[in-house]
């Protein structure tokens, strides 16, 4: 599937009435900036009792701001019911949320309904961590004649978002680009960042990240709106968002460019190799530790060392220019990867 670069969608959390959809579409339609107009019709909320979507009652509502502004129209389907439901109102786009595309089960109905379509439709990262997860979705959409299929990277659960609702996880993104590089990959920050303050530095992290387009969810009075209130922004300041976004080149040809980049290329190069040979260093001195260990008949884990080592470390990480998140992960990392070390001499 081939998308105009920057691909924009936007629109409400949920469609509430038909005049908040037509004030909201209209509002985006005259930014010039909107390919699509989203809302939620089913909405899977955490807990029940709360606002979980108009129902098929919305979908004339979308229509009819399609018929109004000319821009088409996409919505979140979870189940096999969702797809029958909206068929017979000709969405140009459909979308499957974090939560089906988490369920093998869930995922794997929608695409049996999905069977043999050409509209395009996007899959949104599973709730947890899992490349697999996601690529798994696609796989089974594709298995079912399902051609036009795009991503949506909205972050990840769970996995300590801090000031953000989610956790944007890049690394985890960009594993799923590497692994299927023809498809589309669009960027949700609304859910990633659960506040409008975050939304515009989110945002253009990912078109750094050579993202192809954002799902922004807008709302005519977001002070209001039934679900997700925080996260939403006005057309006009969605507006202010994308004229501001900076959609930046591949490459240069400046050949003062080039150079620069070379020389500092082979200092990452040069320092990495310097970094992993530390690394492989201190794992043979986790091995000696294991024997020692296995000697003494002393068990692996020291919790009161390893709290030492990681309070001296983030001490420092002021002082090097280096975030606590970052330093945490590299030392998690580093830990696993030293008491898996211990583990095999403990067993020989």
């Amino acid at each position: 599937m081939e998308l105009k670069k920057p691909f924009i969608i936007a629109g409400p959390c949920s469609a509430e009435s038909e005049e908040q959809i037509l004030s909201t579409a209209q509002g985006l339609a005259a930014t010039g900036k909107v390919d699509v107009l989203r809302a939620g019709v089913w909405k899977p909320r955490t807990k029940p009792g709360t606002f979980e979507g108009a129902g098929v009652d919305a979908l004339p509502w979308l229509t009819k701001a399609r018929e109004v502004t000319g821009l088409p129209i996409a919505t979140e389907v979870a189940n096999a019911k969702h797809v029958e439901s909206a068929a017979p109102y000709d969405l140009d786009i459909l979308w499957i949320g974090a939560r089906t595309a988490a369920n093998p089960f869930s995922m794997q109905e929608v695409a049996e309904a999905l069977r043999g379509t050409d509209k395009p439709i996007f899959v949104k990262n599973p709730v947890n961590g899992e490349v697999d997860l996601w690529c798994g979705a696609v796989e089974r959409l594709a298995a079912c004649g399902v051609k036009n299929i795009g991503l949506i990277h909205r972050g990840f659960s769970g996995f300590g978002a801090g000031h953000l609702r989610n956790a944007p996880m890049w690394h985890l993104a960009l594993e799923m680009r590497r692994r299927m590089p023809e498809l589309p990959m669009i960027c949700d920050p609304s859910h990633i960042c659960g506040c409008r303050q975050y939304i515009a530095d989110i945002a253009q992290q990912a078109a750094d990240l050579n993202y192809d387009g954002m799902m922004i969810e807008s709302h005519i009075n977001p002070d209001v709106a039934w679900s997700d209130a925080k996260q939403q922004l006005t057309p006009d300041a969605l507006n202010v968002l994308l004229d501001a976004l900076k959609w930046r080149a591949g490459e240069s040809n400046s050949e003062t460019f080039q150079i620069a980049l070379m020389g500092l290329r082979e200092q990452i190069d040069s320092l990495d190799r310097e970094i992993l040979q530390l690394l492989a260093e201190r794992m043979n001195v986790a091995e000696n530790i294991g024997r020692i260990k296995r000697e003494n008949d002393v068990r692996i884990l020291q919790e009161a060392r390893w709290e030492d080592i990681t309070e001296r470390a983030l001490t420092l990480s002021l002082s090097l220019g280096l975030s606590e998140n970052f330093l945490h992960t590299l030392l998690d990392a580093i830990h696993i990867e030293s008491i898996n070390r211990q583990n095999e001499v403990m067993k020989r």
